[in-house]
Parts: C-alpha cells; sequence; structure tokens
C-alpha cells in the first residue's frame, strides 16, 4: 500500500485529503480505506509525507519550500536544521518556536541575504536520550534537575525511588519515564556522575550527554580476564618476525595507547622503504564479543582535554595492544617502496610481530629534526629521523601537487591543575614531526584502500565528497563582500582549485577566519562502503588502517585484511554478508565520531570559559570573526572567542546587515566586519553556559588612553 501511495502522490503537487487519495487508487471497501489511513500515517512517521494543518496529505519532496530535519541549536543562540540528502538550513533563534536542541522539526525555508533561512513550523519529535543535569531540591523536597544543555527548556522532576543516594549538587544522568506537556517531564536517575564540585565530574557530565559512558560493564570486566598481559607464543605464528629491525614510536609526550609505529630504509636503487606497523587489536578484539560489542558502541576513543574515555579498556588500550618500548607486539604492517616523486612503486602488506626500540616524542624529534639537537639517547636513530624528514618532504610535495587540501587550523589546548581546573589556554604545537607522522600514516592507509578497491571486495573507506557549488558561491560572496577579487576558474570544483582559493588568501589579514569558514563550507568526511575519494586528500581510495586501538573503522579493516589476504575468505557468503553489515558500520562509525567531536568542542569551550572566569576586568587584542544580529565573536590569539553584544555598543545604534555581513552605526555608519582587529576587555565568563562575553576598548591614537567603546 505505502509504494502504491508514494508512486500516486509523486505526481500529484497540491495536498488531498484521504477520501481524495481512496478514490484515486480505486479503492472499494472500508478495510481497504482502514489501510490506507493505516499507512498514510506511517509515511508521515516516516517523514516521506506532510500532513497539513487542514488535514491533507502531500508528498515531502513535492514541497520545496517545507524540510524536516534535526534541530542543532549553537550555544550562540542560533541553530541549524540537519537534513539527510541537502545542505544544513540556518535557524535564527526567533524562528525556533519553542524547539530545543535534538529535536525533530518541519522547518519552512525562505531566502535571507547570502543564504537560505527556516523557521520552525512543528515540533514533530522530541529526542530525550542521554539527559544529565544538576539535582536540585524545592521547598516541599520534590527533587528536579537542571538540564546542563541550556539548549533545552524543559523541566524535569526526579522520581522519589530513584534518588535515594543522590544530594543536592549531584550530576546526573537521567532517563524519561513520562511526559507531563511538551516542556515537563518525570524522569529516573539512571547514573550519579558525581558532584559537581569533584575534579573530573564537568568533563565527564559532557561525555555523558553525548553518548560516550567511561564504565564498561560486568560482561567486558568478565572478558578482560582472559586477556593476557603479555604476547602469547602461539599468536606468533604465522606471522613475519621483524624485531631484529629498527621500529620505532613517535606520539605526544603523555600517550599510553600508542597504535603506530615505523621504520625506514635507504634502497640500493635509491628508492625508500617505509615500514608503517600498526597493532593487531583484532587478534584480541573478536567480532560477536562483548569486547567487540563495546568497541562497535562507542565507534572512537574521546580525548577530553586531559580525559580519555577510550574505545577500548586500558588492558588492551595501555597494555598488550599498546606498542610499548622493549616488548614484543602483534601486529599489521604495510611496507611501501616509495620512489623520489613521492609514489609508492610497491608494497607489501602482511601480519608481524615488532619489539619497538623507542618511544620517542614529538618535542624531541622534532630537536632532531628541526632544531639539529640530539638527545643522548636519540643518537642511534638521529639518522633515521633525518631520512625519515626527506621522505617526509617527498610525500608532502607529491601531495600538494595534485592538490591536497592544506587548512593548517590551529587548535587551542588546555592546561589544567592537580584539580581539573583550567590554568592556561595555548596553542597546540604542530611541526615537522607531527607533520611527517600524518604523511606517513595517509601513505599506508591509501595503499591498504588501493589494494583492496582493486580486488573489488566490500570494504570500509574514508570519504570526503565534493563540495556543494552554493555553499562555494556562499564563500566566494563573503571574499568579495570583504574586497577581494581571486584568480582562476573558481567554479570549478577540484581539490587544486580549493587550495588555489587558500593560496590567494594566506597575506590577507582574514585568512585564518577565511581559512576556517571554506573548511566550513566542505561536507564532512564520513565512513562509506562505497568508495568515492576523498576531496580533501585529493586521493582516489582512503581508508583508516593506522589507529585500531582508537577507531573502531581500523579495526574493521583490520579484520577485512585478514579475512581477505590471509584467510582468503571471499566466498559469496562473505561477500553477501559484508555488503549489508558494512553499510551500518559505517553509518553508526560516522555518527559515533560526530559525537565525540562535538563532545570535544563542548569541553574546550567549557574550559576556555573557566579559565577566563580568573581573568575577567583583563584587556586582549582580538579579531572579529562571527557577526550577528545580537552581536558579533572576537577571538583572542589564545583561541579563546567571545560576544561582544550589541547593546554594549555604544555612541549610535547597531544593527546587523546580512548582506554585508557587517554591524553597521545607524547614524556614524561606523562599521564592523569578520577580519577586524579590536581591542576587548573580558566583562563576563562562565563554565556554567560556556559563554565569554567582552566589550570594546577604544584607543585614543594621540595619547594611548584606553576606554570603553563609544
Amino acid at each position: 500500500m505505502k509504494e502504491r501511495i508514494l508512486n500516486l502522490l509523486k505526481n500529484i503537487h497540491e495536498a488531498k485529503e484521504v477520501i481524495e487519495i481512496n478514490d484515486l487508487l480505486g479503492l472499494k471497501t472500508s478495510d481497504e480505506l482502514r489501510e490506507l489511513q493505516e499507512a498514510l500515517n506511517s509515511l508521515v512517521d516516516e517523514y516521506l509525507v506532510f500532513y497539513t494543518k487542514k488535514g491533507k496529505y502531500i508528498l515531502l519532496d513535492n514541497c520545496p519550500g517545507i524540510k524536516i530535519g534535526r534541530l542543532s541549536v549553537n550555544k550562540k543562540g542560533f541553530g541549524f536544521v540537519i537534513l539527510d540528502r541537502e545542505d544544513d538550513l540556518y535557524v535564527a533563534q526567533k524562528n525556533m518556536n519553542d524547539a530545543v536542541d535534538g529535536d525533530i522539526v518541519l522547518v519552512e525555508v525562505f531566502p535571507s541575504g547570502v543564504r537560505k533561512e527556516a523557521r520552525v513550523i512543528r515540533i514533530i519529535k522530541r529526542e530525550l536520550q542521554n539527559l544529565v543535569g544538576e539535582v536540585q531540591f524545592d521547598d516541599n523536597g520534590r527533587a528536579f534537575i537542571e538540564l546542563d544543555d541550556d539548549k533545552r527548556n524543559l523541566v524535569i522532576e526526579l522520581t522519589p525511588e530513584s534518588i535515594k543516594d543522590c544530594v543536592e549538587g549531584h550530576k546526573v544522568l537521567v532517563k524519561v519515564v513520562k511526559e507531563v506537556n511538551k516542556h515537563k517531564y518525570i524522569a529516573d536517575v539512571v547514573k550519579i556522575i558525581g558532584h559537581k564540585n569533584d575534579p573530573g565530574t564537568d568533563i565527564l557530565t559532557i561525555a555523558y550527554r553525548h553518548g560516550i559512558i567511561e564504565d564498561f560493564g560486568e560482561d567486558v570486566e568478565r572478558e578482560l580476564l582472559s586477556i593476557p598481559n603479555e604476547v602469547a607464543e602461539k599468536d606468533l605464528e604465522g606471522r613475519r618476525d621483524l624485531t631484529d629491525e629498527v621500529i620505532f614510536t613517535i606520539d605526544g609526550d603523555d600517550t599510553k595507547d600508542i597504535d603506530d609505529a615505523i621504520s625506514i630504509k635507504k634502497l640500493d636503487n635509491g628508492n625508500f622503504e617505509l615500514g608503517v606497523h600498526i597493532a593487531d587489536v583484532s587478534n584480541y578484539v573478536k567480532e560477536n564479543s562483548a569486547l567487540g560489542d563495546a568497541a562497535y558502541d562507542r565507534g572512537t576513543s574521546s580525548y577530553l582535554a586531559d580525559t580519555v574515555i577510550p574505545m577500548l579498556p586500558h588492558k588492551l588500550s595501555n597494555g598488550i595492544c599498546s606498542l610499548n618500548e622493549g616488548v614484543i607486539r602483534l601486529s599489521m604492517s604495510c611496507v611501501m617502496e616509495i620512489n623520489y616523486k613521492g609514489q609508492v612503486v610497491d608494497y607489501d602488506i602482511f601480519p608481524s610481530y615488532i619489539k619497538s626500540r623507542k618511544k620517542m616524542t614529538y618535542k624531541k624529534v622534532n630537536d632532531v629534526i628541526v632544531r639539529g639537537i640530539v638527545a643522548p639517547d636519540y643518537e642511534p636513530f638521529a639518522q633515521d629521523l633525518i631520512l625519515m624528514n626527506e621522505l617526509h618532504h617527498i610525500l608532502r610535495k607529491e601531495k600538494n601537487s595534485r592538490g591536497y587540501i592544506n587548512f593548517d587550523l590551529d587548535e587551542a589546548k588546555i592546561i589544567q591543575d592537580e584539580n581539573g581546573k583550567a590554568i592556561d589556554v595555548v596553542k597546540r604545537i604542530r611541526e615537522e614531526g607531527e607533520m611527517l607522522i600524518e604523511d606517513f600514516m595517509i601513505a599506508a592507509n591509501e595503499t591498504v584502500a588501493t589494494h583492496i578497491f582493486n580486488m573489488q571486495l566490500p570494504f570500509i573507506y574514508r570519504i570526503h565528497d565534493v563540495p556543494k557549488q552554493e555553499k562555494v558561491d556562499d564563500f566566494m560572496t563573503l571574499v568579495k563582500i570583504l574586497g577581494y577579487k581571486l584568480k582562476g576558474n573558481i567554479n570549478e570544483l577540484t581539490p587544486r582549485s580549493m587550495q588555489n582559493i587558500l593560496d590567494q588568501l594566506k597575506d590577507k589579514k582574514e585568512f585564518e577566519i577565511l581559512s576556517s569558514l571554506l573548511l566550513r563550507s566542505m561536507r564532512k568526511a564520513e565512513y562509506s562502503k562505497e568508495n568515492i575519494g576523498h576531496f580533501g586528500l585529493a586521493s582516489k581510495s582512503y581508508t583508516h588502517f593506522t589507529s585500531p586501538i582508537r577507531r573502531f573503522p581500523d579495526l574493521v579493516v583490520h579484520r577485512l585484511l585478514k579475512k581477505y589476504l590471509i584467510e582468503q575468505d571471499m566466498s559469496m557468503t562473505t561477500i553477501q554478508t559484508l555488503e549489508n553489515n558494512l553499510v551500518d558500520i559505517a553509518q553508526h562509525s560516522s555518527e559515533r565520531e560526530v559525537a565525540a567531536v562535538d563532545a570535544e568542542r563542548d569541553v574546550l569551550d567549557m574550559k576556555m570559559a573557566e579559565y577566563m572566569e580568573d581573568h575577567i576586568g583583563e584587556e586582549y587584542d582580538g579579531i572579529i570573526t562571527t557577526i550577528t544580529n545580537f552581536g558579533f565573536f572576537v577571538e583572542l590569539p589564545n583561541l579563546v572567542e567571545g560576544l561582544v553584544h550589541v547593546q554594549t555598543l555604544k555612541g549610535d545604534y547597531f544593527t546587523y546587515v546580512p548582506d554585508l555581513l557587517s554591524m553597521i552605526g545607524k547614524s556614524t555608519k561606523k562599521t564592523y566586519r569578520i577580519g577586524d582587529k579590536v581591542k576587548v576587555r573580558c566583562i563576563g565568563a562562565s563554565k556554567e553556559t560556556s559563554m565569554v562575553d567582552f566589550e570594546l576598548v577604544k584607543v585614543d591614537e594621540k595619547d594611548g588612553n584606553k576606554k570603553q567603546e563609544s
């Protein structure tokens, strides 16, 4: 019945009542009418058919101005409706219509300035998963939680039987058991995360809010008892012994979950032999096991400031799977012969076991290859590092020549004290050593992906689709508004053309902002069974093979390599099973990656605000990054961002002009726009809301005296 309805409505561009649809389908009996009504209700629930206020039905695809999607609200007040097959739609705060973050909403699309906007017409479904908040009691002894997510304006009352161990100030995870009305619910406490004043509770509450749980559960703990602390002799069988090779690891100072090790040689023909040796997690984390299911559920490790919530328990991630110095570990090796042009001319992918000679750090490796400073314990490896750096530059040149897009955006790092309080915010240092490892891992990932793609077998790829022309056009409109004219065929959507845009903007004062905005105009990279290539890397075939300790897709890739290359299992039964399973694995892994990235961003914002709480009244130079109808955001050199509210702008009445992406004074015509350098004073910061507030400080050019902007 559903197919008949959809086929009928495809050619009808006006809404019809159920009885009209009944007649058009030629249905005769009351049973058929009842079946029609049930099918229509189901199609409405599936968001394929729209049910109007007048009680009529129309195919949603035939309503270009009506869309259904998930509302994602930004802490800055506005939001976006996330659509499955189309670009996200901007929703201003005034157009939310009581919808909250996470709601499935019906929206009306309308043009506004250089972009499309939407207004919420109806809340279709409210998702109430992962609700986290602070326990509070009223004068009558009833318990409520104040949600941490202030984007959800909901009242949550807690059941008396679930709060027996709770005190005021506890952060808890709750499960809704009853809806009182659209904005009030009854819920059970399912987990006490900790007291709000306890170190680490602030980060864990954000993790729980994104469905990232630190407990693995009893089944996993029980299964861990059978995991050895050392590699068993029987597990070495059928593997290539690489323990005599000079192999070492390079990671951050505090890294404990070491996925990858590297080796290098210069061959007699002048080519390089690069070995990338990856922890063989698949030997211990089997399919259809508690550990395997937990890894799938989590999808990825989450790195939240200095807190790590691993995909695998520490016994695996820091122990038997980690390529620690001086111990035998199981690995999957990809050894590549690379010529002086940066091309992989030969390779071998095989199971192995290694013994890392040295746990190196980026800091000391950079000392060797950037500054020529060699620590005594690095002397035996200095020549290998210099050779690796030579190969890294060759690989980087090859990537750049094919159009690799290097956004090179700064990242912030939170420094915390022993109690978990943010005491500094600094830019992450990224030098040759970091880029060297990146290039080596990309080479291995491409080699593995290309090998399986050429075998035409089911696989999981890391893909990055071509950006939509409309998004790039919007970005180019912004560039034009800022007064810049770019050369070349901008309408040619290739990696090389995108890199050409960045190259032409490199010397502009707004480069950091424009680079970030161009990145946002691109589609998100994701996992897929279908190989469409990776636009940002200008790669025809790409996968994630190099981090199976912290990413589930990498673990799946290892399983597939073993299945195809070692077990030689390429039966039709296996292929048909994988064709179905890999679609779900790719989608779920992409979703969990987004959750981890969102949690990382929320922790960063919260910790930045916590840091600024101790710096209220201090003045900083900054740059305007975003302009809205309620003010503009200013970023400081350490990447902390704060709002200059329009109400704090003195001396004129300022309004937002979308077509110019500017805030302009009505009388003075004083203009603030993206990229302008300003001096600001911090006038407020709140760890609870993750918000920082600034006001402008005017500098008198004659005597250098400062005062509030007027």
